[in-house]
């Protein structure tokens, strides 16, 4: 019998599909001086590339802790993270930073705009920690998209929160991310505003593939994304598919 050959059993289709992010079982404690307090619990899951996922549930169920921890923003208890190829408790804080820089982009609640740099010079911070330069007018692209054409020179504390939200959201893009990390990104937007940005973060999602997970009590936003993961008590209770729109 002739055995097969080498390439006809390593070949693998080229459409397969590989997880950005994989995580399994993961918890978080906290100690505390009376007792220990357990805020994610045993969490498996699962995201490909260009996939989109939206994660819900009440207030202190978990969320946004799990996002910090898929981001390698702080450690876990127990459990695992992979986020594209590379287990996170494996790196080093300098690793973790790197790696960020090369994969992730992250939009979050507080927004971590920095006070003393322009709205301009916030979008390219991500550009600058790669070594690149000479992309201004991309960002100036960008931030008018966001309709802050006309606030490119501001500071954050000159700007409204849902201008701040804005910023934040333009330098999450600027580096085109291999996955994008959202907590609540419409949350300080007025209706008018956030239709557009919720444009804004699926043609990222179509056009340069960039998987989305994102955090909200936006039910429309959340029926928008490929799989909806409800979250209560630290843990994953449900996970439903949303038809294609």
């Amino acid at each position: 019998m002739t055995a097969p050959s080498s390439a006809s059993v390593e070949s693998v289709p080229s459409t397969v599909k590989r997880p950005i992010l994989q995580v399994t079982d993961l918890r978080k404690t906290h100690q505390t001086a009376s007792q220990d307090l357990t805020v994610l619990k045993d969490v498996t899951l699962s995201l490909n590339d260009g996939e989109t996922v939206a994660i819900v549930g009440p207030s202190g169920s978990g969320k946004t802790t799990l996002l910090g921890l898929c981001a390698g923003l702080d450690d876990a208890s127990a459990g695992s993270v992979e986020l594209d190829g590379v287990k996170i408790e494996t790196l080093s804080q300098d690793q973790r930073a790197s790696l960020r820089n090369q994969v992730i982009g992250f939009v979050f609640q507080s927004f971590q705009l920095i006070p003393t740099l322009t709205a301009i010079e916030n979008v390219l911070i991500p550009l600058e920690l790669r070594g690149e330069t000479g992309r201004q007018q991309e960002a100036k692209d960008l931030l008018t998209e966001v309709g802050l054409g006309d606030r490119l020179d501001h500071y954050p504390l000159q700007l409204s929160g849902g201008e701040q939200q804005r910023v934040a959201l333009a330098r999450a893009f600027i580096h085109r991310p291999k996955i994008l990390f959202a907590d609540e990104p419409t949350g300080n937007l007025d209706a008018g505003t956030s239709g557009p940005i919720v444009d804004m973060l699926f043609r990222l999602n179509r056009e340069a593939g960039t998987a989305l997970v994102l955090v909200t009590h936006d039910p429309d936003l959340a029926a928008k994304a490929n799989r909806v993961i409800t979250m209560s008590g630290g843990t994953i209770i449900s996970e439903e598919v949303n038809a294609p729109a």
